[in-house]
């Protein structure tokens, strides 16, 4: 446990909050049991929110480790993550072993969070750098939480930055498991409509796990009893009732007003809240008020040898001062018992704010002259940044830019990227201030990505167009993107008057990115610009990025020979420059191109190829696209079963790495492949999964989609017209894709059919076919057309249907022409898409639908297999015929155990309708007492066929035979070979059919394969 909280108050009682204590101490209970919580306490200054937690954490101490951080302000300006470092800090101390274990493997990119693990590594900056120490920090706290109930404090959030902010956004977003207590507090009355937590607060009430708790003020009883506590007697009820009149009930003022009246000071008071706070202060010794004035200036809290530093009093003095502070409650000692703060921050800012323009900037100057003269004054962690923090504020432009732009490379590289940006803008406003012979001085700051530094040497001076360039990245890194255009819109006005193509493609390509996460574009015309930049340029790291962007860009909107040309060029270049993060990214985009191009078996060969070099590397960002992108390309080609195996490594690998944007990608394509495979539970979960894990908006729209598609099969229409709106809000509107895009309108025009309204399903069609199938689409533009077809087949009576009818089947037997299928599955999907437009001109027999049956059994996919079963059996009863009906009864079955099991409403409604048209009956009657005992027997089938004809009556394939046999499948082809014979039947939907008539397997155990 840790030691006794700090307490701050001068009144020896505890008054009232029990609304608020209880709520605390149920939502502890809750934690206890593994639901982790989440609480804002707000209140305004002075309102009592410091005592409440000291008690609450004092109380929690018994049953729970308690860590505080605080946020900490020095001048105007927060230290990035300081609350979650101060509170991990704790932890450690507390439970060092099971700390070390938690932490394992990952302290270098914790040691962002807290530098007392070690040296924080190089690592990698990225736009995932962010959230990757959020995610690793999120399983951290539910690691360290997940044998005993951890309560985490964190105290004035309204002096946050931004950082901070951000990750107790995405750890309250995430946090599932765990015995964890979130509680974090914040000056209510401070957030004004334009203060930057603000939004924060509105994003935390929109969960259902965050509660808020507003505290009061209060009442005149309440008032009495805090009194009488500080007093240690009973005050005379108009004693009581002057000072609840003229502190309103604030707990802070009743405090320093029983205090005064107590000390003799109350006479001359006057009503201004600054004279209040400050009467104290006035009536201490000289030295004690200049002691007071120089920690208000040096921070939230300070070091004692800081202090006597910039004080420059003798020990002595300075000792007796302090002591007249700590005994007028002015000042406390801090938790960690090596400095000073104010007891209450209202104190410390009325002070400041008394200060002298002059005065000020004189005090901040001697922080920053002690800082410099004697580092080991503050904790290393912080040294650069209040020491930049001293010297902006000293207002010494040639000593503020030196140390912001150190301030702004530690910012950096603790990913605090809000924070870095925020200094070099700084740095910008100082530029034209500094005298020449400093900036001269000046190196570029850095890591850029590729952007080369002006002049291309190392050596050469920092110019501003570098700053520029740092703070762009900085912006989009940190989510700052708005402030980030507007950097590249200056920087390329500023290139054109000094032109320089190289650096000009650069911010080109910073612009192309922000406006497609700004939702202003697909980012293709800015990327055009920079292509036009760097051709004819001399091979470079800007060149090849230029290139691999681009054909990346065109394998997710427009696939083809310029795509995979691209995708060479910038293959090629980057290993002329050893651009090897380029060339890994270039190599994967070009291995998916070949895919979509026709050539399967050698884009596969070099994205699992990619795959292998990245995880061998390291190049953590990398592995995480191969572990989307490689997968995607295997469902493209039917191979779902392969995917799931890879998309499970790579959902663990993304964990392990803090990768949550791929991973949300590899969920929403994991929930994909087990739809197909008929393990629709799990899709779900996978699904929703997906759309929980991220840090962007656009990774959840793949699970909503997910979704979408469940609820469309499950015949739940209005859910999923919900999750077709949620994918549709997450990928936006400005940047279209076609694997979006023609999912999304595969969803919508199978709604739109089933709710009746046609003309909206042939709208999202027409939009479609005008869009076209770009090469690699066929995978999103088959289920669409099917679906389609399937409408137009669905509603051929309607005379509603009629205008417009036959242009659209005209449209559609054109786009099945010219469609590529390139896989069995698509092949299945041309028959079936085939066999639908002959059913919607009232033409398709049994000879249409068999051959689609026979494609789909030897596929992985038991709904489609059902969907086209019920389809066959309809045209064996238009067929007509006792054999037909037979067949047909046989199908049904099938169809409906399928429907059941994967709780598919939709087709279970269609075939029990059929049913009951044809007046089939789909239950079997009870066997007759004469006969065989075993048909199987009377049949002549082994054991092992019976295990084999049993499988092929649930539609595995022979692969999946043999695994579940343990036999090779040449070994199962043989089996089946030898049943048809012995059945006398041409192929395995007929041996099904007779397996069933006959009764052989119990109706429950023919499913769409195991749910797990």
């Amino acid at each position: 446990m840790l030691g006794p909280v700090e307490t701050r108050s001068v009144s020896p009682v505890f008054i009232g909050r029990t609304e608020e204590l209880d709520t605390l101490n149920d939502a502890l209970a809750r934690a206890r049991t593994g639901e982790p919580q989440a609480l804002l306490l707000g209140g305004e200054a002075g309102v009592g929110k410091t005592r409440l937690v000291e008690e609450f954490a004092t109380a929690a101490g018994r049953h729970a480790v308690v860590a505080v951080g605080g946020c900490v302000e020095i001048g105007a300006d927060g230290l990035p993550f300081a609350p979650f470092s101060t509170a991990l800090r704790a932890l450690r101390d507390a439970l060092p072993e099971e700390f070390a274990t938690a932490a394992r493997g990952q302290e270098e990119e914790l040691a962002r969070l807290l530098p007392d693990l070690g040296e924080a590594g190089a690592g990698r900056h990225d736009e995932q750098g962010m959230a990757r120490l959020f995610e690793l920090t999120a399983r951290l706290l539910q690691r360290i939480a997940a044998d005993r109930p951890v309560v985490l404090v964190l105290e004035d959030l309204h002096w946050a930055d931004a950082s901070t902010r951000h990750l107790l956004a995405y750890l309250l977003r995430t946090l599932r498991t765990g015995r964890l207590l979130v509680l974090a507090s914040y000056r209510s009355d401070d957030v004004h409509r334009r203060h930057p937590l603000r939004p924060l607060l509105a994003e935390l009430d929109r969960l259902r796990t965050v509660r808020r708790i507003e505290l009061a003020r209060f009442t005149r009883e309440e008032v009495g009893r805090q009194i009488a506590g500080i007093l240690a007697a009973e005050p005379a009820p108009a004693q009581v009732d002057e000072i609840f009149e003229r502190s309103d009930g604030n707990a802070f003022f009743v405090e320093e007003l029983a205090v005064a009246g107590c000390d003799g000071c109350g006479t001359g008071l006057t009503d201004s809240l600054r004279d209040l706070l400050l009467v104290r202060v006035e009536t201490l010794p000289d030295s004690a008020q200049r002691v007071t004035r120089v920690v208000a200036e040096g921070g939230s809290t300070v070091e004692y040898r800081l202090i006597a530093a910039v004080a420059q009093l003798g020990e002595d003095d300075l000792i007796e001062a302090l002591r007249a502070a700590v005994g007028a409650h002015i000042l406390t000692v801090t938790r960690t018992g090596d400095g000073y703060r104010f007891r209450h921050s209202l104190v410390r800012e009325a002070v400041a704010d008394d200060l002298l323009p002059g005065e000020r900037s004189r005090l901040n100057r001697r922080y920053a002259e002690a800082l410099e003269a004697d580092p080991t004054l503050v904790p290393a962690d912080a040294r650069v940044m209040r020491l930049a923090s001293y010297w902006y504020h000293a207002h010494d432009a040639a000593k503020a830019l030196p140390a912001v732009l150190d301030a702004s490379v530690v910012a950096r590289r603790r990913h605090a990227y809000t924070e870095q940006l925020r200094l070099l803008e700084r740095a910008m406003e100082l530029w034209d201030s500094t005298p020449e012979e400093v900036r001269s001085a000046l190196r570029p700051v850095d890591y850029t990505e590729v952007y080369p530094p002006c002049g291309g040497d190392p050596a050469t001076p920092l110019r501003y167009l570098d700053l520029m360039a740092e703070a762009a990245v900085a912006g989009r890194f940190g989510g700052e993107r708005e402030r980030a255009l507007k950097i590249t819109k200056r920087a390329l006005r500023l290139l054109e008057d000094e032109p320089d193509p190289l650096r000009a493609a650069w911010f080109w390509v910073q612009r192309s990115r922000l406006v497609q996460s700004q939702a202003r574009g697909d980012g293709w015309q800015e990327l055009a610009t920079a292509q036009d930049l760097v051709r004819g340029l001399p091979p470079s790291e800007v060149h090849a990025e230029v290139l691999a962007l681009a054909a990346n860009w065109s394998m997710l909107h427009r696939p083809g020979p310029e795509a995979i040309a691209a995708a060479e060029r910038a293959v090629e270049y980057a290993r002329m420059v050893g651009a090897r993060d380029i060339e890994l990214h270039a190599r994967l985009t070009l291995g998916g191109l070949k895919v979509d191009a026709g050539d399967p078996e050698t884009g596969l060969t070099e994205m699992r190829q990619v795959l292998r070099d990245t995880l061998a590397e390291g190049v953590h960002d990398v592995a995480g696209r191969a572990y989307v992108n490689l997968p995607s390309k295997l469902q493209g080609i039917g191979r779902d079963r392969e995917a799931v195996s890879l998309l499970r490594e790579g959902i663990a690998f993304a964990r392990t790495h803090g990768l949550p944007d791929p991973e949300a990608f590899m969920r929403g394509n994991l929930s994909a492949s087990l739809y197909a495979l008929g393990h629709w539970t799990e899709a779900a979960e996978a699904a929703t999964s997906a759309t929980e894990v991220r840090h962007s908006a656009k990774p959840p729209g793949a699970g909503a989609l997910r979704l979408a598609h469940l609820a469309l099969a499950r015949g739940d229409f209005a859910e999923a017209g919900r999750q077709l709106t949620a994918a549709r809000g997450h990928y936006g509107t400005h940047d279209r894709m076609p694997q979006h895009s023609l999912s999304l309108a595969r969803v919508a025009l199978g709604i739109a059919a089933e709710e009746g309204r046609l003309d909206d399903a042939r709208a999202e069609l027409l939009r479609a076919l005008e869009d076209g199938f770009p090469p690699g689409t066929h995978r999103h533009g088959w289920p669409l057309l099917r679906a389609a077809a399937t409408a137009e087949a669905e509603a051929r009576t309607l005379p509603a249907a009629q205008p417009g009818r036959a242009e659209i089947l005209d449209r559609l037997r054109e786009a099945v022409g010219t469609l590529t299928t390139g896989a069995p599955l698509w092949q299945a999907y041309e028959q079936w898409t085939r066999a639908e437009l002959r059913r919607a001109q009232g033409a398709d027999t049994a000879d249409d639908w068999s051959p689609v049956v026979t494609a789909f059994e030897c596929l992985d996919r038991p709904y489609e297999l059902a969907r086209v079963r019920h389809r066959l059996a309809g045209a064996l009863l238009t067929d007509g015929g006792a054999d037909e009906r037979d067949r047909a009864v046989e199908l049904l079955r099938l169809a409906g155990a399928v429907a059941a099991h994967l709780d598919a409403r939709s087709l279970a409604d269609a075939v029990t309708r059929l049913a009951h048209r044809a007046r089939l009956p789909l239950t079997r009657a009870p066997r007759q007492a004469l006969g065989p005992a075993d048909p199987a027997e009377a049949l002549g089938l082994t054991s092992r066929e019976r295990d084999v004809l049993r499988l092929v009556s649930a539609g595995r394939t022979n692969r999946q035979i043999a695994e579940e046999l343990f036999i090779s499948p040449k070994t199962a082809s043989v089996h089946v070979s030898n049943i048809l014979s012995k059945l006398g039947v041409s192929g395995r939907g007929e041996a099904a059919a007779v397996a069933h008539r006959l009764g052989l397997f119990p109706a429950e155990t023919l499913t769409a394969g195991p749910a797990g």
